[in-house]
């Protein structure tokens, strides 16, 4: 009759290696890696997980100790330095993180369970306490403080924020975005283009009800100049200029 053995769960591969180095009490920095290889093996052969993502990520950390054992029974390599190198150094520095990782999981923990335990004692005043209002004295807070004097103070406050308002931006209605349609703007010149064919770019800004038209107006002209719709000319400086429409 087999005798049924019972294995402590671990969560992975560098958890199992931290159990047998504190199991052996040996040093994390000269790990015995035949002893703890051998041991670690052992363990594996008795797994049963069905779960080959979690089982692979075991042997894969078998064959780094194997691989490790065999590197310790050659020569040593050197480093740039002369220095020889320990096959183990790279798993004893991910064992580091791992145990700092973990002790830092345990401290988290703990601090959730405490913050689990506190309690709040919820405000139960008497109606009497809670309705209470310290007694004001009127005559001690206003002090010699009289109508008048209040008066002048309001009369300053006014005076001091008229002084601080620009006497020519005040005057200054609210600035409003000007919606304009470009497509209806250059239909609108178009059409007028073919029925005057010659006319004056003065005479068809005067047409414009405001400034943002008169910009966006111009801004059409260039455009129909670009595409060769029209042809501008001006004889001399500051003379109005002349557009010829080829609609």
């Amino acid at each position: 009759m087999a005798i049924p053995v019972k294995l402590e769960v671990f969560e992975g591969p560098l958890d199992l290696l931290l159990h047998l180095i504190d199991k052996n009490k040996v040093d994390i920095y000269d790990i015995p890696i035949v002893v703890i290889t051998e041991q670690y093996l052992d363990y594996i052969r008795r797994m049963e997980i069905s779960d080959m993502n979690v089982m692979s990520e075991f042997l894969v950390m078998a064959a780094t100790l194997i691989d490790i054992k065999c590197r310790m029974l050659l020569p040593r390599e050197t480093d740039e330095e002369g220095e020889e190198e320990d096959p183990r150094q790279e798993l004893v520095q991910k064992l580091l993180e791992y145990k700092m990782y973990k002790y830092m999981s345990f401290e988290l923990r703990d601090r959730q369970v405490d913050a689990a335990r506190n309690m709040y004692r919820e405000k139960n005043l008497p109606p009497e306490v809670a309705q209470y209002k310290h007694p004001l004295n009127y005559e001690e807070l206003i002090g010699e403080m009289t109508l008048s004097r209040l008066h002048e103070i309001f009369k300053s406050i006014v005076r001091r924020q008229e002084e601080r308002k620009d006497p020519i931006r005040s005057q200054y209605g609210n600035i409003e975005k000007e919606e304009i349609d470009m497509d209806r703007k250059i239909l609108y010149v178009e059409a007028y283009a073919r029925e005057h064919k010659r006319f004056g770019f003065r005479g068809l800004l005067e047409g414009q009800g405001s400034k943002m038209e008169v910009i966006v107006t111009f801004l059409v002209i260039l455009e129909l100049m670009k595409t060769g719709k029209i042809t501008i000319c001006q004889e001399n400086i500051f003379d109005d200029i002349m557009i010829t429409s080829l609609l």
